[in-house]
């Protein structure tokens, strides 16, 4: 399963906000709503992401295993 946890401590360290991303970068908020709740985003969103917050992939997203088998 992909988390975001990864995203919010970055987005803290990077001293940004949520409506920084949305009303300065123009990230669609359902894209922000879409992260809060663990939903899927493109990767073309991924890059935006890196690009504005000038990090990698892994300071935006993280893989955990299902546990269930």
């Amino acid at each position: 399963m992909i988390m975001y946890d990864p995203f919010w401590e970055t987005l803290q360290r990077k001293e940004k906000t949520t409506y920084d991303l949305i009303f300065r970068e123009g990230i669609p908020a359902n894209t922000i709503h879409r992260m809060k709740h663990g939903k899927p985003i493109t990767t073309t969103t991924l890059n935006q992401l890196c690009e504005i917050l000038e990090c990698d992939v892994f300071h935006i997203i993280a893989y955990q295993k299902d546990d269930i088998e």
